[in-house]
């Protein structure tokens, strides 16, 4: 990014990292330098929480507000029935009402932890995309928003091409998803003043289609800002783990495995990472970053307890960092550790330690809890694991057991 910005909320973003384009960076600075800008961003509710992967975002909206201006997370409920195509291999299952309910009032919980909700003109909107699409007439929207695409322009879209350059099948439905989210950015410059759309860099397309919608249809100037895809240093994807998403609800990863996740990130991301999904001051990011050798780790460990009291609180925070102690320092147990509580109808008359890995979720697959096994990386009760048809049954459950898979990750078995 060349353009030297005179508003404070590009000037974040571009010291910290956030910023992988924008549709018009003058207009946009002169705009956020005018008064309080809306902007949203779109979450369809494909699951029952968010994840890592969102967290760029979300740290986007949450500076726009400390910034002064106003963040609007959009609920899928209309799109999701849809289903976003960008960059993927195959289309997503269909959800039907209730799951798609339910989805969202598990991803709304995230929200207030890091956005302030309220009726002030820099308070957050939360507002689902259902109140408009769920009653739009098809043929009235094809004859007065369908007119205004171009299939020629749409095909030419990364996110669109990439699908059927490897040959796969792009449904009419899938298809239809772009104009849906253009048509929302328009509703909501429409409805609530919003001129400042943001997302990742593979929904470039989308708002770009939106920004143009929004032109054509009732006159109105509005930008789009996206944010780079993340990947870790080592190539991998930014939100997935050895044990698979990393939720940011905690009825679905831990607080502890949460903090956990960012403990393990790799020396070469600390100070990249401290910038994206912290507030601690850049240059005492830079600084961190920098660290070598045993000096990282401290800056590792501060990384997990800022991003883990801003989604889950100083104590849970705290209580992380204790149960690590006890666990790697002392050998111990530890108070916060992921738990899974058999009953004695699961238990039966045993299940073997290949279930227990599987369901502790220290593994995604009986095969994977073989390897591990097979590869000297599990441990009961710290002692190597060798055996991958050992049964455990009551008694071996008459007090907690522990297992791990490597020396970073462990998990509690109790019988409930």
């Amino acid at each position: 990014m060349s353009y030297k910005p005179r508003s404070e909320f590009l000037n974040v973003m571009q010291q910290r990292g956030f910023v992988a384009d924008c549709t018009d960076y003058q207009g946009l600075d002169d705009a956020l330098m005018k008064g309080i800008v809306p902007a949203y961003v779109g979450y369809d509710a494909t699951a029952k929480s968010l994840h890592v992967g969102h967290l760029v975002n979300i740290m986007m909206l949450r500076w726009l507000q400390k910034c002064g201006g106003k963040p609007i997370t959009l609920m899928g409920g209309g799109t999701t029935k849809v289903g976003d195509p960008s960059f993927r291999s195959d289309e997503r299952p269909l959800l039907d009402e209730q799951a798609i309910s339910d989805n969202i009032e598990g991803i709304r919980q995230v929200f207030a932890r890091y956005l302030s909700y309220g009726d002030t003109e820099t308070d957050a909107l939360m507002l689902n995309n259902a109140e408009w699409l769920d009653n739009l007439n098809y043929l009235e929207f094809l004859r007065d928003i369908g007119r205004h695409f171009s299939i020629n322009r749409m095909l030419s879209f990364e996110s669109v091409k990439s699908r059927l350059d490897r040959e796969q099948s792009l449904s009419f439905l899938e298809f239809n998803y772009m104009i849906l989210q253009a048509y929302d950015f328009m509703e909501l410059h429409r409805r609530y003043g919003c001129s400042l759309q943001m997302g990742g860099s593979d929904q470039w397309g989308n708002i770009v289609n939106g920004i143009d919608l929004t032109r054509r249809v009732i006159d109105g100037e509005v930008f789009g800002l996206t944010s780079p895809l993340l990947s870790t240093s080592d190539g991998k994807k930014m939100g997935k783990s050895a044990g698979g998403a990393v939720w940011l609800n905690s009825d679905m990863l831990s607080p502890y495995e949460f903090w956990q996740f960012w403990r393990n990130t790799t020396d070469a991301d600390v100070g990249r990472f401290l910038k994206l999904y912290t507030e601690l001051p850049v240059e005492e990011c830079d600084r961190l970053g920098a660290l070598q050798g045993a000096e990282i780790n401290a800056a590792k460990a501060l990384l997990a307890n800022e991003v883990t009291t801003l989604l889950h609180g100083a104590d849970a925070a705290k209580a992380a960092a204790e149960t690590a102690r006890e666990v790697f320092e002392k050998g111990g147990v530890g108070d916060d550790l992921p738990t899974l509580t058999l009953t004695r109808a699961e238990l039966g008359d045993g299940i073997s330690i290949v279930q227990l890995i599987v369901k502790s979720g220290l593994a995604g697959s009986g095969k994977e809890a073989k390897r591990l096994i097979a590869e000297n990386g599990a441990r009961l009760d710290d002692a190597p694991l060798t055996d991958a048809g050992l049964m455990i049954d009551a008694g071996a459950l008459s007090s907690p057991i522990k297992l791990s898979a490597g020396k970073k990750r462990h998990a509690l078995v109790q019988l409930g």
